[in-house]
């Protein structure tokens, strides 16, 4: 059992956070976090919209459920220091295996989640009372009457909570993309509805506690009718940034270079295209090859002038050389992740990317026994 803190509960790290919501692209309406811990994804919901032009508070109407009284106070805080409003349960009448607290099942817009992953346990009669298994219960052990794994408990209520229109995106462990028996059968369900979106394989290390490697899954009851049939698989495993030994994460760049890959294989060539006007404004012509020439000479310059600084004047010397360096290197990132997104994509032409990103039919699907997993 993967635990990484008390009863499973684990902070979801920011770039995660931020990936379901650039693949969501939330805008207004109802939006829900059925294990919403300490408020992160409505957070930053709220800045996406706010960001966008909007108001979150009037576009937005946020609801959750957390068991652990002490988190969901701290989700109110947060969401009150980011100047939003949600109406969050909690106790155990906000138990999302047993209970629809705000009784929203067919009726969200956005569902966006980090739920605990592997639970065992549940209780088998009780989770079938509470509904919102539209692709029926996984394994049951019929000794115990449980349920012994509870990942398809939560991609149910995922989906089920959704309106015709709504889009859920959530993490979840890398394992259940292929587990088999009763979750195959679930997620073969789930794959015929053609509401499957987008499965992106996310390497070790996004946490902050366990390096455990995760899956975020995404659902769109309202996909353009030429990708009705087809899902977009992104391996990520081998992108990413070193933040230090135990951590990665994705940066603001990267962020936006998945985000359009999601893009051209929905057909919005003009989001695609704006990215790389943003690029253009902030690299201003420089290349990579232009910027490594420039930083070399700067860390000369640097060495040298610090060298020859007097001792009084040799701390602040340093400090101002090192924000020159600091500064290039920057650049110099972001003219690397400019160049990996348009040698893929160019103009802004979609295609497969071995072990990168491949659009798969459902056909497909099918024939690799409806695994999910991109690898």
């Amino acid at each position: 059992r993967a635990v990484a803190s008390d009863d499973g509960v684990f902070f979801t790290p920011k770039s995660l956070v931020k990936m379901l919501v650039n693949v969501l692209e939330p805008s207004q309406g109802v939006m829900l976090d059925p294990a919403c811990g300490s408020g992160g994804m409505f957070v930053q919901t709220g800045d996406f919209v706010n960001q966008n032009g909007m108001n979150a508070n009037t576009q937005m109407t946020f609801f959750g459920q957390e068991k652990v009284e002490y988190n969901a106070q701290l989700c109110l805080m947060n969401m009150a220091v980011h100047g939003l409003n949600g109406r969050i349960i909690s106790g155990d009448e906000a138990n999302s295996f047993y209970h629809d607290a705000h009784n929203l099942a067919g009726k969200c817009d956005y569902v966006m989640a980090n739920p605990p992953f592997n639970v065992d346990k549940v209780k088998a009669e009780s989770a079938s009372a509470a509904g919102r298994l539209p692709f029926g219960l996984p394994g049951v052990n019929q000794k115990t009457k449980e349920i012994g794994n509870a990942n398809y408990l939560w991609i149910s209520y995922f989906y089920a909570y959704l309106n015709d229109h709504g889009r859920a995106g959530f993490v979840m462990a890398s394992s259940a993309t292929d587990s088999a028996n009763k979750d195959r059968d679930i997620r073969e369900k789930l794959v015929r509805t053609g509401d499957v979106d987008v499965m992106v394989s996310v390497g070790n290390n996004f946490f902050y506690t366990l390096s455990l490697p995760c899956s975020l899954w995404f659902f769109d009851r309202n996909k353009n009718a030429d990708i009705r049939d087809k899902v977009l698989f992104i391996d990520a495993r081998n992108y990413y940034t070193v933040v230090d030994r135990t951590l990665n994460e994705w940066t603001e760049w990267q962020l936006r270079n998945l985000q359009a890959i999601v893009h051209l294989y929905r057909g919005e060539t003009e989001k695609y295209k704006a990215l790389v006007a943003d690029y253009d404004k902030a690299l201003n012509g420089q290349t990579v090859a232009t910027l490594e020439e420039t930083l070399h000479k700067q860390k000369a310059e640097a060495k040298q002038r610090i060298a020859d600084a007097s001792r009084k004047d040799k701390k602040r010397i340093e400090a101002e050389q090192n924000a020159k360096i600091a500064e290039l290197e920057d650049t110099l990132e972001t003219a690397r992740q400019y160049e990996w997104l348009t040698e893929k994509f160019g103009d802004g032409e979609y295609k497969d990317i071995l072990g990168l990103c491949k659009i798969a039919t459902i056909q497909e699907i099918e024939e690799k026994n409806y695994s999910l997993t991109p690898g």
